[in-house]
Order: C-alpha cells, then sequence, then structure tokens
C-alpha cells in the first residue's frame, strides 16, 4: 500500500496516513505535518490530530470541502519531508518508592534487572510526546528503554490512582485519572499533566521530549502539595 493515503472522514475531516506501523520515521513525518499545519493552517481548518501513524484535519465543511483540504494537503506533503521538529523539553518529577512503584519487583523479575537497575533504564529513556489518546491529557511518550518493553499485563488492575507512571512496550505515560490499566506501574509523579487552563490544557504538546527526574517521598509530597 502507497503513503501518504488521504481519507475522507464524515463531512469535515481528513484522515492523512503516513505509514502502516508506528515508528521513528513515520513518526516524524506525523511530527513534521502537524508543526506545519499548526504554524500555517489549510483553509477552514477546526482541528488537527496527530497520532502515531496518522493525522486527522478536521475542517469547516462551511468553509471549505474535502477536495480543497486533499488537494492543500497533498501540496504540503510534497514538500513537507520529515522535517525535524525539535519540541520543547519538559521535566517531570517522579518517586518510585514503597507502593508507588507496586510493579517495580515484577518488571525486574522479567527482564532479569534488579529494581535500582529498572529504575535507572527508565531515567535513561529518551521520551517524546508522540500522541494524546484514551483519556483527556493521556500523552503516550515513545522512547521507552528497549531493556524495559514488556507486554501488557493479561488483566488490568483497578483503581490505579491519578499520576501513576506506567509503562508497556516501547511507551510510557503519565496517568491523570484514577481508572484501571493494564500497564506496568513503576512509579508516580506529583507533575500535573492537567493544567487547568482552558488556553493551554495539557503540559505537553506532540513532539515535546520528556526528561523523568527521581525524587524521594519527601520531595513528592512538597510538589505535590505546592
Amino acid at each position: 500500500m502507497d503513503f501518504p493515503r488521504l481519507v475522507c472522514v464524515s463531512d469535515r475531516a481528513v484522515l492523512v496516513e503516513l505509514g502502516a506501523r508506528a515508528g521513528d520515521e513515520v513518526q516524524a513525518r506525523v511530527w513534521a505535518l502537524d508543526h506545519a499545519l499548526a504554524t500555517d493552517p489549510v483553509a477552514g481548518q477546526v482541528e488537527v490530530v496527530p497520532a502515531l501513524v496518522n493525522l486527522l484535519v478536521v475542517f469547516d465543511p462551511m468553509v471549505t470541502d474535502h477536495a480543497a483540504v486533499r488537494a492543500d494537503l497533498r501540496d504540503r506533503l510534497a514538500v513537507a519531508g520529515a522535517a525535524a521538529v525539535s519540541g520543547a523539553e519538559r521535566e517531570v518529577l517522579v518517586c518510585y518508592d514503597g507502593e508507588f512503584g507496586r510493579d517495580l519487583a515484577a518488571v525486574a523479575a522479567q527482564t532479569g534487572l534488579d529494581e535500582e537497575a529498572v529504575i535507572a533504564a527508565h531515567l535513561a529513556g529518551e521520551y517524546r510526546v508522540a500522541m494524546y489518546g484514551f483519556s483527556p491529557g493521556y500523552a503516550y511518550l515513545s522512547g521507552l528503554d528497549e531493556s524495559l518493553r514488556l507486554p501488557r499485563k493479561a488483566a488490568p488492575v483497578r483503581g490505579v490512582a491519578a499520576g501513576s507512571v506506567i509503562i508497556a512496550g516501547r511507551q510510557c505515560l503519565v496517568t491523570t485519572l484514577t481508572m484501571p490499566t493494564g500497564w506496568w506501574i513503576v512509579g508516580r509523579s506529583p507533575t500535573r499533566v492537567l493544567t487547568g487552563d482552558a488556553a493551554r490544557p495539557f503540559l505537553f504538546d506532540v513532539g515535546d521530549r520528556v526528561r523523568f527526574r527521581r525524587v524521594g517521598l519527601d520531595d513528592f509530597h512538597r510538589a505535590e502539595r505546592a
């Protein structure tokens, strides 16, 4: 199948498919197009939603139509390539102590590492915000260290606290709501991903770089109170 593909969605959107499988090269193309559309929107553009291998362009059907948007996007794709998007660097605090790192022992057992080595590998990851999805503020971070890449659990765990730092596959995520998850829980963060600012509701932009910094329990509670 040839890419890119431009697929009409409902009466007001075009899905730009840039690849069949997630990977660094495809992700770079998604970020480049997302950045280009943020800088110079197509006529009638309402929203752009980037994902791992595609990007949805939502438009106002009273202003434009599928044919015009598809033509504009084809022109942009012809010259956009996979231009580098540096993104801002964001720091996220994480505490691995006690119940916060409830799956550290299990991750260590499955990877053959000890718990401190698991923590070191997690801190060493080169994380980028690949996309938002599933729940408000759920920023999927690519770049988890290869030594920690485990499949999801066989069954999800209920009542996982907001702020939990979880891993699965090649991704990491900081939860924003208390809910079930089948990912591995390695720590908890006091850093708020939901900002409370209507103009900028989430801490991250797609393409941002994320660095985790380890804190102890006392610093965790101080940061949480602040």
